[in-house]
């Protein structure tokens, strides 16, 4: 009974050490978020030069997925969330000295690096070491901590932007001080997995899914595209948004807009659990709609409480939407193929941002952000068509995996 006890306290140690890790990880990458008018203001950065900051960190984790999304389970969860801190304090210590957008870039580079890693070692770690009850647990924390930990990035960094001593430095120090407190966290945990090996051989670019999830990909593919477009849309656009259409240069405004899209994400994905995935993805995406209606009316009248509105309302519902469709594929799972499950719903996810950050940074040149916004817009509708007459709940099949 003793070593039963001891064995759930090393479990639950483990558990929360990948949460705050994972947390740090993307208050990190949304710390960035409202020092962006900052830079605009100061060094000159163009909007379409923020989408490519934008552009580079989704490219950095997407190259990292595709080549290391099966590195835990290869050598152990542990050494490959310590490697995804170290690159995230590395980015962290770049961005100390910003002055040309190629500084930024790189920067964000290394983070997007770092959130690649994470996004299916930590992540994994997460679903292994979480409690069996209540049964969403799991999903929600693997899904929703890196919207909470984008929310705590934007709202930290813009409160000290706006009212801390040096502006452009302080929250990069705090958070090179937590990841290394992330670190010693993630080495006193017990591991939980034995490394299989072959870390180098597992470091060659591949995409593995279980064959019986593959019916579900098609509609968390149009989950993840509406949502985490919109999550890039708000990264590249927003600051120039609430700066020139909604009127205010105030940082900590910028962070709390950001927070408000990012923030409900993790207050909505339990509402989730209460339904199955097929009609938790419907439900969510139809209020994500609702949201995407509410931010373009917003920007159309320059309505700033209406943009928060909207943001929450869409930040809930990516919340049940996004939480949902990785329940979906993470049922029946075994513990091999959480991390390469993992790395499929990331490199969606930043599949997602990426490109229509591409098609919007090049469009940026030629159309205003109001126009951008009702592209995003018409992609949310189409997306919400797709989920609605598409959304399936996974088998109880027998597990087979395929490449």
């Amino acid at each position: 009974m003793l070593a039963t006890a001891h064995g759930r306290r090393d479990t639950m140690l483990a558990f929360l050490s990948a949460v705050v890790s994972l947390a740090a990880v993307f208050a990190a990458v949304g710390s960035t978020i409202p020092l962006f008018n900052v830079y605009r203001a100061a060094e000159g950065f163009t909007n379409a030069g923020i989408s490519l900051t934008v552009v580079a960190y989704s490219a950095a984790t997407l190259s990292t997925l595709l080549m290391a999304g099966r590195l835990s389970t290869s050598v152990g969860r542990r050494p490959t969330a310590v490697a995804s801190l170290a690159l995230l304090i590395l980015g962290c210590l770049l961005l100390l000295r910003v002055h040309d957008i190629g500084i930024l870039i790189a920067g964000r580079f290394l983070m997007g690096l770092g959130a690649g890693l994470a996004s299916s070692a930590l992540t994994a770690y997460i679903v292994d070491a979480a409690p069996t009850r209540p049964a969403w647990l799991a999903s929600v924390a693997s899904s929703q901590t890196v919207m909470l930990g984008l929310a705590i990035g934007a709202i930290a960094s813009g409160a000290l932007v706006q009212f801390g001593p040096w502006p452009r430095d302080l929250i990069y120090l705090i958070l090179v001080g937590v990841l290394v407190l992330s670190v010693a966290l993630v080495v006193i945990s017990p591991e939980t997995v034995t490394p299989a090996g072959g870390g180098w051989r597992s470091l060659r670019p591949s995409v593995r899914v279980p064959a019986r999830l593959r019916r579900l990909l098609p509609i968390a593919a149009a989950v993840f595209l509406a949502t985490w477009s919109t999550g890039a849309f708000y990264q590249a656009f927003v600051p120039a948004l609430v700066a020139d259409q909604l009127h205010t240069n105030n940082s900590l405004v910028l962070g709390l807009v950001f927070a408000a899209y990012m923030g409900p994400s993790a207050l909505g994905a339990p509402l989730g659990g209460r339904f199955s995935p097929a009609a938790a993805q419907r439900i969510g995406m139809i209020a994500f709609l609702a949201g995407w209606i509410g931010l373009l009316t917003a920007i159309a009248n320059g309505a700033l409480p209406l943009f928060i509105a909207a943001s929450i309302i869409a930040g809930a519902a990516q919340g049940i939407a996004i939480s949902a469709a990785t329940r979906g594929l993470l049922f029946g799972s075994a513990p091999v193929d959480r991390a390469p499950i993992f790395s499929v719903i990331y490199l969606l996810s930043y599949s997602s941002a990426t490109i229509p950050s591409l098609i919007s940074a090049r469009l940026s040149n030629t159309h205003s952000v109001s126009h951008i916004a009702l592209g995003y817009g018409g992609l949310a509708l189409l997306c919400t068509l797709f989920t609605v007459a598409g959304a399936r709940d996974p088998r109880t099949d027998t597990p087979s995996v395929a490449g």
